[in-house]
C-alpha cells in the first residue's frame, strides 16, 4: 500500500507551473480588454491551442490522472489568470464531460475531437441544459425530442437558455425530455452536429462578470438529427425508461435519480470548485501584496490585526477549499461514491469562498479596490457565479441534506 501523501508529482508541478507562465504572461495582460469588450477572446483560445492547452490530447491527459488532481490544478490556474477568459478556454469542457459520461466509445470518438477543432481553425462546443422556466429544477424541462421510427431520427424543439458558447459552438450537447410522465428520468443527451438546420442562437446576454465568455440562448426548432446523435443509443435509453417506468408503477418516485443533465454535473462540480478557488486565490495575492505596501499612519495596512486577521482568514479559507475539492477529485477518480454529497459540498464551499475573499480584498483596498485600475472590482463580479450555475448554493445545500440524512427533503 502507498505511503499517503499530499505532495505533487513532478508531471503535475510542471504542469501547474506551466499553466501558471501562460495565465500570468498571456491570459491576465488581456483580461481587462476583453472583459470590457464582452466578446470571446479568440485569439487567446488559439494561443491556447498553439501551445497544446486548448487541446483534446491536454484534457484527456489530465482527465485520466489517476489522482484525479489533473483537471482542478489546471482549472485553479488558469483561472487565477481570469475567469473570463478562462471559461472561454475550458468551457467546452463542459460538453464534453457529458457525451464522456452519456455516450458510447465510438461517440466520444466521433464528437469530443470536433469540439477543440484544430491549432490553425478552433472551434467550441455548448452545453445545453437549462430552460426559462426550468434552471434548478431539471426535472421541469420542456425542450422535447420526439422519435420518428420511419426515418430513425429524433426531433428536437424547444428553448435552452444561459448556454455557455450557445449558438457559436461547432457542436452543441442538448438534454431533452422523451417522456414527460416520468421527469427528470425521462430525459436524455442528444449531439447537434455543425450546420444542423433549425439551431440557431437567441439573446446573447449582457452579464454581471465572466463577461469574455458567450452566454446566450439556443432556439431549436424541428432539429431533426440522426439516430445515433442519441447519447449511449436508443437501446440504451429504453431500458433506462422501462426500469423508470415500472419503478413509477410500483409506487415509486419517477422524478429523483440519476439523469442525463445531473451526470454531467456530477462529473464537473468539483472542476468548477477549482475554478473559483483560482479566482478566490488571486484576489487575496492582490489583496496581500497591497496590505504590505500601503501606507496609512505612517505604517503599511497590514500592521493593523483587523488587516492581518482579515488575510489569515482569506488564505484559510481558500486552503481549505481546495482540500475539499481535491478530496472530491480524488474520490471521482477513484471511483469511490459520494456517499455525502462530497462533490456538491466541494462546489458550494469553494463558490462561497470565492464571493467573500474577492469582497474582503475589495474592502482591503478601499476605493482603489471599487475601481477599474485594480483588478479585484472584476474578480469579485467574476465570483458571484459560482453560487449560481451548476447548481446554485441552496441547491449544493439541498443535495448534501438529502445524502446525509437519508431524507428526500424538499
Amino acid at each position: 500500500m502507498n505511503a499517503f501523501s499530499m505532495a505533487l508529482s513532478e508531471d503535475q508541478q510542471s504542469v501547474r507551473d506551466w499553466l501558471h507562465g501562460f495565465a500570468r504572461d498571456v491570459i491576465r495582460p488581456a483580461a481587462a480588454e476583453w472583459d470590457e469588450r464582452e466578446e470571446t477572446p479568440w485569439p487567446i483560445i488559439q494561443e491556447a491551442a498553439k501551445v497544446g492547452i486548448y487541446s483534446l490530447d491536454f484534457y484527456a491527459q489530465q482527465y485520466f490522472d489517476p489522482s484525479g488532481l489533473g483537471i482542478p490544478i489546471a482549472m485553479e490556474e488558469l483561472f487565477w489568470g481570469d475567469a473570463g477568459i478562462g471559461l472561454s478556454i475550458v468551457g467546452t469542457t463542459l460538453a464534453a464531460v457529458a457525451v464522456l459520461a452519456n455516450g458510447t466509445e465510438e461517440q466520444v470518438g466521433t464528437w469530443v475531437p470536433q469540439m477543440f477543432g484544430t491549432p490553425d481553425d478552433v472551434k467550441v462546443a455548448a452545453f445545453c441544459s437549462s430552460e426559462p422556466d426550468a434552471g434548478s429544477d431539471v426535472s421541469a424541462l420542456r425542450t422535447r425530442a420526439v422519435y420518428d421510427e420511419a426515418t430513425d431520427e429524433w426531433v428536437i424543439n424547444g428553448t435552452k437558455t444561459w448556454a455557455t458558447n450557445g449558438g457559436i459552438a461547432n457542436v452543441h450537447v442538448v438534454v431533452a425530455t422523451v417522456d414527460p410522465a416520468l421527469g427528470a428520468r425521462g430525459q436524455a443527451s442528444f449531439v447537434v452536429p455543425p450546420g444542423t438546420k433549425g439551431l440557431a442562437q437567441g439573446q446573447k446576454f449582457k452579464k454581471h462578470g465572466i463577461r469574455a465568455s458567450h452566454t446566450a440562448e439556443v432556439v431549436l426548432d424541428g432539429v431533426r438529427l440522426p439516430g445515433h446523435c442519441l447519447l449511449g443509443g436508443k437501446e440504451k435509453l429504453d431500458e433506462r425508461l422501462a426500469r423508470a417506468r415500472e419503478r413509477a408503477a410500483g409506487g415509486g418516485s419517477s422524478s429523483r435519480g440519476k439523469n442525463a443533465a445531473m451526470a454531467t454535473f456530477e462529473a464537473s462540480r468539483p472542476a468548477v470548485g477549482a475554478q473559483a478557488i483560482g479566482i478566490a486565490r488571486a484576489a487575496y495575492e492582490v489583496a496581500l501584496d497591497y496590505a504590505k505596501t500601503r501606507v496609512q499612519f505612517g505604517r503599511p495596512i497590514i500592521d493593523n490585526q483587523g488587516v492581518a486577521f482579515t488575510l489569515a482568514d482569506m488564505r484559510t479559507r481558500i486552503d481549505a477549499a481546495r482540500l475539499l475539492v481535491w478530496r472530491a477529485s480524488w474520490m471521482a477518480a477513484n471511483q469511490q461514491p459520494f456517499t455525502a454529497a462530497e462533490g456538491s459540498m466541494s462546489k458550494l464551499y469553494a463558490g462561497e469562498t470565492a464571493k467573500w475573499v474577492t469582497a474582503q480584498a475589495m474592502q482591503l483596498l478601499g476605493g482603489n479596490g471599487f475601481t477599474r485600475e485594480y483588478p479585484v472590482e472584476r474578480m469579485h463580479r467574476d465570483s458571484a457565479i459560482y453560487t449560481i450555475f451548476e447548481g446554485t448554493s441552496e441547491i449544493q445545500r439541498l443535495v448534501i441534506a438529502r445524502s446525509i440524512s437519508g431524507i428526500p427533503i424538499r
